[in-house]
């Protein structure tokens, strides 16, 4: 089923290819997407407010302590939300305030599957890769003509890839975990010194009709955790859980127990297998990969009996896989109510476990997102008690919330809002890690703005 790299990846390197001052939003809008029409009450598989969109674009926002500056990216659109725009922006830490996100590129389309993620380097750099949904339109890589600041890019590479997650490596440079359709989706990997020159993809895994992967860094170590679509079912019928990690930049990949692993993994049953969920049943989706204090992955996932919106195909649970050294553990945080309750997973210093999400049903119950809230375990993920809801009597569900790179308390969580089941505006929040939460402007007659506390 594979085909030549060079079918695969057509890449073009572009030196210098922006121009100065790039245009800036008059606001921070998200786009409205949805995918595959119901012809029930629900509408669509998934929709909604998606400019954090979706749980593998990894990061979408980085905190720069030299800057004391979180850079975030996001999928915008004009007020007609008629089209796809490449964002990035920045909250001060100092000021309080965010200037007007600059405006990269019009990606000519309205798929949220285009959205950027974001990436900083050893001198500050400010990286943003734009994705493309399959192969019909080209991906881009961005890097910021001066450190830790918005203005002005150049686009250094142009190629095609997918779910990007790009992980810089200090002092090591780029492994950029990404999908590729050849048919299905493969998981595969680049690296590149300085993130101009790369080196030829790599394919990680491409079992049956391939995967979804999150990936995440423990110091100079990424991890990647992985589900697979079925042959002849597809997508819409994913399962079980796979986890591999690297610690040289995909030179050699293992599983959790150290053994190492050959690529690309094309068994279904192979020594990466965390958990067989097809053989229980159950459809799996991923949220989060973190890490507990020793190293040890955690893995944040949905599970659910079908892919249609609605409670026939509950319950649906978020759940944890932790791996504890000599084995895995699974426990249940509590049940969310769509496939596409997308929330994050934080380890914190001191031990405690903590989950931000939209597992609280929202005015748009069965679709994606809700009412977002917090869940805490101080037992490893044993236990789980809901200690805070963060939005209250919201107008739309609250989706897809996102966990910075290092994170900074007071930028934690960052997410989007919309209509579950038709068009509508979209706008742009983030909490900190008391729970506050701020609205950034949908509008701003200035340069610079504070966010809106909300209620």
């Amino acid at each position: 089923m594979h085909l030549p790299v060079a079918v695969l990846l057509i890449a073009l390197t572009v030196q210098a290819a922006s121009a100065a001052n790039f245009e800036k939003a008059g606001g921070y809008r998200g786009i409205w997407y949805f995918n595959q029409p119901t012809n029930d009450e629900y509408v669509y598989k998934y929709s909604g407010g998606l400019g954090t969109y979706c749980a593998n674009h990894i990061p979408m926002a980085v905190y720069a302590p030299e800057a004391n500056k979180t850079f975030f990216v996001y999928g915008g659109t004009t007020p007609a939300n008629d089209t796809l725009l490449e964002m990035v922006s920045y909250y001060d830490h100092a000021t309080g305030k965010v200037p007007r996100p600059t405006i990269l590129m019009d990606k000519k389309t309205t798929d949220a599957h285009d959205n950027p993620v974001i990436a900083l380097d050893d001198a500050g750099h400010v990286w943003v890769f734009a994705s493309s949904h399959g192969t019909s339109r080209p991906s881009y890589i961005f890097k910021s003509k001066k450190p830790y600041d918005i203005d002005d890019f150049d686009m250094v590479f142009k190629s095609n890839f997918s779910y990007p997650q790009p992980w810089y490596i200090p002092g090591r440079g780029f492994l950029f975990m990404h999908t590729r359709y050849q048919p299905g989706r493969a998981c595969y990997w680049m690296t590149s010194p300085d993130g101009i020159t790369w080196s030829e993809g790599h394919c990680l895994a491409y079992i049956a009709e391939g995967h979804y992967q999150n990936t995440w860094p423990f110091g100079d170590r990424v991890g990647s955790t992985f589900n697979y679509h079925p042959e002849k079912l597809g997508l819409n019928y994913r399962t079980n859980l796979y986890y591999v990690q690297t610690d040289d930049l995909g030179a050699t990949w293992k599983n959790v127990a150290g053994q190492t692993i050959r690529t690309p993994l094309k068994d279904i049953k192979n020594p990466a297998l965390v958990r067989d969920y097809e053989a229980e049943g159950l459809k799996v989706y991923i949220n989060d990969l973190n890490y507990d204090k020793d190293g040890n992955p955690i893995i944040f996932y949905v599970t659910s009996k079908g892919w249609n919106p609605g409670p026939d195909n509950g319950p649906r649970e978020w759940r944890v896989a932790h791996w504890t050294g000599a084995a895995w553990q699974f426990n249940k945080v509590t049940d969310c109510d769509n496939n596409y309750d997308v929330g994050s997973i934080y380890i914190e210093p001191d031990g405690i476990w903590r989950v931000i999400g939209p597992a609280i049903p929202g005015p748009q119950p069965w679709n994606p997102g809700g009412e977002i809230g917090v869940w805490i375990s101080n037992d490893e993920g044993k236990t789980w008690e809901m200690t805070k809801q963060l939005t209250h009597g919201s107008e739309f569900n609250h989706t897809y919330v996102r966990r910075p790179l290092n994170a900074n308390p007071g930028f934690y969580a960052y997410w989007a809002d919309g209509h579950g089941r038709k068009p509508s505006p979209s706008r742009l929040y983030f909490a900190d890690k008391d729970g506050n939460v701020n609205r950034l402007p949908y509008t701003m007659p200035e340069d610079f703005a504070n966010p809106e506390p909300v209620p």
